[in-house]
């Protein structure tokens, strides 16, 4: 009850923050017209947050406005959140702008996984297409919904797979034990003969080291960053997911925005996504290069491990548990709405319609 009422005071702070007549951060004086919004971004020490989300509310907001806006940003994991919090307090207005790991809130609502689904997205080009086709149903789903404006779609890196022992590929994967980030993952997982075990992000390279899972799931260049090239040695080229989330207003703090400022914060949030995107594209194909020591690393960690090439044998693979494993099941959780929403936009490029049974 405690941690609530802290969580439930600092929003509405959060949401006093959100009005003209807002203080500044402590330190600094108040300044007539400043609107000072506090914000909370996503994974503290990933590329995303560090590279790109802090700079951009810490500094560049305020120069794009002509000092109009100063924000303040934290993220949701050092502020005491957790990540399938974060969609619930956006919601109720305790976090007026907010970062939501969509993974996460797939968890109690399965709609949030079109996005990306496992195996849908093997590389860059594939999930640029599909989550332009899949966006407006996600954007129309927040604001019916949960009471959130979408004002930016973000991604991490692709999420591939990094195994101790040798494999030549997917199909090599039965009998091991694979670190998963959620439900979709894991039943992937279980499709090809392996146990899923679901482990939180800082958590992968203690539970390699200590024998828990043999392989894991994670980020090219966020791997690397927490030393799994040390205990691994082969990674997969193939994306098997990548992680997407939405920034976000509550409902209520959006509206107490006058018009010009929103049309400035849809702007300068969708000028932050461009990066971010390109930002995942480089590091996707510069944490490949780091963990294996190749030319090209720049903000890793330079390691030895194999890389191990997408195959026909993965490609074709791939595309039948797509087919028949990750699609259904999805659907199964979701129901007929999902099964709309795949046959109206993915349908037409993935050459298969979903069937509700």
């Amino acid at each position: 009850m405690a941690a609530l009422a802290v969580l439930v005071s600092l929003g509405f702070a959060m949401i006093a923050a959100a009005s003209p007549a807002a203080a500044q951060p402590a330190g600094t004086a108040a300044t007539p017209g400043t609107l000072h919004l506090r914000v909370v971004g996503g994974l503290a020490s990933i590329s995303q947050y560090v590279r790109f989300e802090k700079p951009f509310w810490e500094q560049r907001i305020q120069a794009l406005s002509g000092g109009r806006i100063t924000a303040q940003i934290a993220p949701f994991d050092e502020s005491g959140l957790r990540a399938p919090e974060l969609l619930a307090m956006l919601r109720l207005g305790v976090v007026p702008f907010g970062t939501v790991l969509l993974g996460a809130a797939a968890a109690d609502e399965p709609e949030f996984n079109v996005l990306d689904l496992p195996a849908l997205s093997p590389d860059f080009a594939t999930l640029r297409r599909n989550v332009a086709r899949v966006r407006p149903y996600v954007e129309s789903l927040l604001r019916d919904r949960h009471n959130v404006e979408v004002l930016g779609l973000y991604t991490y890196p692709a999420q591939v797979l990094f195994c101790r022992r040798p494999f030549n590929g997917l199909g090599d994967l039965r009998g091991r034990r694979i670190r998963t980030s959620g439900v979709a993952q894991s039943e992937l997982v279980e499709a090809l003969g392996a146990t899923p075990v679901v482990i939180p992000f800082a958590e992968i390279v203690p539970a390699v080291r200590n024998n828990l899972v043999e392989c894991a799931i994670t980020g090219t260049l966020s791997g690397n960053a927490i030393g799994l090239h040390e205990v691994t040695g082969h990674v997969h080229a193939m994306a098997i997911s990548w992680g997407l989330s939405a920034f976000g207003a509550s409902r209520g703090a959006w509206a107490a925005l006058p018009p010009d400022i929103q049309a400035l914060l849809r702007e300068a949030v969708a000028g932050l996504e461009r990066d971010i995107w390109d930002g995942a594209d480089r590091e996707t194909g510069e944490g490949l290069a780091c963990n294996a020591g190749r030319p090209g690393c720049e903000r890793g960690s330079p390691g030895r491990m194999q890389i191990v090439p997408v195959s026909p044998a993965d490609t074709a693979l791939r595309d039948r548990l797509l087919r028949e494993t990750v699609v259904p099941r999805w659907v199964s959780r979701c129901g007929d709405d999902c099964a709309e929403v795949w046959n109206r936009h993915l349908a037409p490029v993935t050459g298969f319609r979903a069937v509700v049974e």
